[in-house]
C-alpha cells in the first residue's frame, strides 16, 4: 500500500560538518602574535579533526553514555573504577597525543604555552568534557615543583604524550593524568574551613583521611589534595596506586549527576587513611595548589572562548542557510544585529584568552611584569567571559529557534555546558573578590594593567573614556565589595577593547567600543547601535 506524499523537504540547513575549529581569524592572528607560529600545522591539523564527522561524534556519544562507577568486582572486592564509552579514550589520546595537557612545561620552545592554548580552544570544541582532566594535568605541573623529588619523579609523565589509562604503579606507566581533590561539603571555595586531616607517619608520608564533596576526573592516576597537617592546612600528593602495587586507600562513593559535562566523571571521594606526600611547606597549601588553581583558571578562559566560538559558528551557519519571510535569515537586519553582536563577543572572548596565554608563556620565562599583568588580567577575564558564556549560548541557540532547542542541533550539550567555566575554579563572586584581592595585596598588577590598556589610548575615544572610568572606580575604595561585580566587569570590557582597537578587524573594534564600552550599555545581545559595519564583522565567520 503506497501512501500520498504529505510535504516535501525544503529549506533545510545542510550540516556544518565537517569544519576547521582552528580556521578562526582571532585564533590565527593569535597565535602569530603571542609568538606561536612554529605551530600552525600542528593547529591546523587539529581543527580538522576536531570538526569532522568522526571527533564530532566521538563527542556526542561520549556525552550520551556517561561514565558508570564499578565499585566493587563480582566477588565483593572493592575495586573503584570508572568504566567510560571508548570514545572517551579516543578523545584523550588525541589531546594527549597533541600536548594539550603538561608537555608545554617540558618544552623550551617560545610560546610552548600559547601553541597549547591555541589547540586547546580547537580541539575542546569536540567535546568539553575531555579537556576537565587535561587542564588539571597541565595545571598540577606548576605546584608539584614545590617539591623537586616528587616533580622529578612524576613531572615527566605527566608532560608525555601517551595516553596510557589503567590503574598501575604510576612510574610503570608511559604517561600520567593528574587531579585535583580539594572542595569539601562545608567548605566549597572557602577551602580553609576543610576537615579532612593528615597525620605524619615515620617514613615520611602521611595518612589522609577525609571527604571530598567533588573530585573530578577520578580516574586520574594522582590527585593534589588538601588536609590539615599538624602545621596546618597543607598540600598533597595521593596517588592512586602506591610504589608497591597495592590501591591507596581512596574510595570512590558516587558520581555526580550534572547539568552538564557529562563526558566526565566527577565524584564525591573519601580518603580513608589514604597515604600522600606533602608538596610544599605545611602549612603552606593554599600557596602552593593555588599555583594549579591559577592555571586552571586560564583554560577556564579558553574552554568558555572556545564554546563561545562553536555558538557563533552553528548560528551564522543557520541563518546563512535558512529562510524566512522571503528572505535568507542572515540578510534581515535584525538578524545581522545579532550574530555581529555574536560574533564580535567570540573574537573579544578569543582575543583576550591570546594575551592571557602568552603572558602565561613569558611569565614561566621569568618575565615579572608579564606575571603581574597576568595576575591581575587573568581573574578580572576568568569572571568576565565565563559569565558571558551562558548567556552567548542561549543568544546563539535561539538563532536556531525550535531546531536549535532539539538535541540533534547539538545547541543543549553547548548550552548544558557554559555555565561550568563560570562555576569552576571560584564562581562569579569568588573571581570578582580575588580580582580585588590581587589590587589590595599586590599593587604591581594594577601598575600592570594600566600600562597594558594604556598601549591603545589616544586610538579610540571611548576606549579613552572607559579607560578613565575604571581608573575612577578603583581609586574609590568605599563600598568597592559591594561593587566587585561592576568594578571586575568594567576592567575586562576595557582590557577587551583595548586589545581588539590594538590588533583586531577594525569593524569589531568600533563595535566593541560602541556596545561594550557605552555608558549605558544593558548587555543583551542583539542591541549594537546603527552604524556598525555588520557585513565586515559577519565576514569574520
Amino acid at each position: 500500500m503506497t501512501f500520498p506524499a504529505t510535504h516535501s523537504v525544503f529549506n533545510q540547513v545542510p550540516d556544518l560538518l565537517p569544519y576547521d575549529t582552528s580556521d578562526d581569524f582571532s585564533l590565527l592572528e593569535g597565535l602569530a602574535r603571542e609568538g606561536a607560529q612554529w605551530a600552525y600545522d600542528d593547529l591546523r591539523e587539529l581543527g580538522d579533526l576536531a570538526g569532522s564527522v568522526e571527533a564530532q561524534e566521538w563527542g556526542r556519544l561520549a556525552n550520551e553514555h556517561p561514565p558508570v562507577l564499578h565499585t566493587h568486582d563480582r566477588y565483593g572486592n572493592r575495586i573503584d573504577e570508572v568504566e567510560f564509552h571508548p570514545h572517551w579514550h579516543n578523545l584523550m589520546s588525541v589531546a594527549v597525543a597533541g600536548g594539550l595537557h603538561a608537555t608545554p612545561w617540558q618544552c623550551d620552545r617560545s610560546g610552548a604555552h600559547v601553541a597549547r592554548a591555541a589547540k586547546f580552544y580547537a580541539w575542546g570544541q569536540a567535546d568539553a568534557g575531555h579537556m576537565c582532566p587535561i587542564s588539571m594535568t597541565y595545571a598540577a605541573v606548576p605546584a608539584l615543583r614545590h617539591n623537586s623529588e616528587l616533580a622529578a619523579l612524576y613531572e615527566p609523565l605527566l608532560a608525555s604524550t601517551h595516553y596510557d589509562f589503567g590503574l598501575r604503579v604510576p612510574t610503570e606507566k608511559r604517561g600520567l593524568i593528574a587531579g585535583m581533590s580539594m572542595t569539601e561539603k562545608q567548605g566549597g571555595s572557602d577551602v580553609r574551613a576543610n576537615t579532612t586531616t593528615a597525620v605524619p607517619s615515620s617514613d615520611g608520608t602521611f595518612s589522609i583521611v577525609g571527604h571530598k564533596w567533588f573530585t573530578s576526573a577520578p580516574m586520574s592516576d594522582m590527585f593534589l589534595t588538601l588536609a590539615q597537617a599538624p602545621g596546618g592546612l597543607s598540600c598533597f600528593l595521593l596517588p592512586r596506586v602506591l610504589p608497591d602495587g597495592s590501591l591507596n586507600r581512596i574510595a570512590l562513593q558516587r558520581l555526580k549527576d550534572k547539568l552538564g559535562n557529562k563526558s566526565n566523571a566527577s565524584s564525591e571521594i573519601e580518603y580513608q587513611g589514604a597515604t600522600g606526600w606533602l608538596v610544599g611547606e605545611e602549612g603552606r597549601g593554599v600557596p602552593t595548589i593555588i599555583e594549579m588553581v591559577n592555571m586552571t583558571r586560564l583554560d577556564c578562559v579558553i574552554g568558555s572562548a572556545a564554546g563561545i566560538r562553536a555558538g557563533t559558528m552553528r548560528a551564522v551557519h543557520h541563518a546563512r542557510h535558512r529562510e524566512a519571510f522571503g528572505a535568507a535569515l542572515v540578510d534581515q537586519p535584525l538578524m545581522r544585529n545579532v550574530l555581529s553582536d555574536l560574533i564580535i563577543e567570540s573574537e573579544a572572548a578569543t582575543t583576550v584568552m591570546m594575551r592571557l596565554a602568552g603572558a602565561t608563556d613569558r611569565a614561566a620565562s621569568g618575565d615579572t611584569q608579564e606575571a603581574e599583568l597576568r595576575r591581575i588580567a587573568l581573574a578580572v577575564t576568568k569572571y568576565w567571559v565565563c559569565k558571558r558564556a551562558p548567556s552567548h549560548a542561549a543568544e546563539a541557540l535561539e538563532c536556531l529557534g525550535g531546531n536549535g532547542y532539539v538535541e540533534e542541533s547539538g545547541m543543549p550539550r553547548l548550552y548544558r555546558e557554559s555555565p561550568l567555566m563560570s562555576i569552576w575554579e571560584g564562581s562569579g563572586n569568588v573571581a570578582a573578590l580575588d580580582s580585588l584581592r590581587a589590587l589590595a595585596k599586590q599593587p604591581d598588577t594594577v601598575e600592570a594593567y594600566f600600562t597594558e590598556v594604556g598601549l591603545a589610548a589616544g586610538a579610540d575615544s571611548r576606549l579613552d573614556d572607559a579607560i578613565a572610568r575604571v581608573g575612577k572606580e578603583l581609586a574609590d575604595r568605599s563600598d568597592i565589595e559591594y561593587r566587585a561585580r561592576r568594578v571586575v566587569e568594567s576592567m575586562a570590557l576595557v582590557l577587551q577593547g583595548s586589545l581588539l582597537v590594538r590588533h583586531g578587524d577594525p569593524a569589531v573594534a568600533d563595535a566593541f567600543c560602541a556596545s561594550r564600552l557605552a555608558e549605558d550599555w544593558g548587555g543583551a545581545f542583539g542591541t549594537l547601535p546603527t552604524g556598525v559595519d555588520t557585513a565586515a564583522v559577519l565576514a569574520r565567520v
